[in-house]
């Protein structure tokens, strides 16, 4: 594999030595994939992402980033575009164990959440515009 290009979805999943996060990995691939309609795409090394946007800063700055994604890594699993700033966190207090940053949720493992809160927090993240579209 070249320097520059990314891992296929397979490959990213064989790096997972944790059985627990690739088994985790594996079940948001399932579930993404079936609450997007999209087949999951490598945005980066690391990130497993479905769907995409276009967006364009005020600062200039623009480009495209998946809808949802996530990436296992060794201490989190990290959910992308389901929350943003303010938006999609109506349903945290109902969703379980998690930490949140800016634009990320980070969960040890699949087992400490609500899995319906999460379906349908991934739901609505895909299908609202996201905030940052221009």
């Amino acid at each position: 594999m070249a320097d520059t290009a990314l891992p296929t979805v397979d490959e990213y999943l064989a790096t997972l030595s944790d059985p627990v996060r690739l088994a985790d990995a594996k079940q948001l691939l399932e579930i993404m994939g079936k609450l997007t309609g999209q087949p999951p795409v490598m945005s980066y090394a690391t990130i497993v992402g479905f769907g995409s946007y276009y967006y364009k800063y005020a600062t200039g700055r623009e480009g495209d980033s998946p809808k949802v994604a996530f990436s296992a890594r060794k201490e989190h699993l990290v959910l992308y575009g389901v929350i943003f700033y303010d938006h999609g966190t109506g349903l945290l207090e109902k969703l379980g164990k998690y930490k949140q940053g800016k634009g990320c949720l980070y969960i040890k493992k699949l087992a400490d959440v609500d899995m319906a809160v999460l379906e349908e927090m991934i739901r609505n993240a895909y299908n609202r515009p996201h905030p940052a579209e221009g």
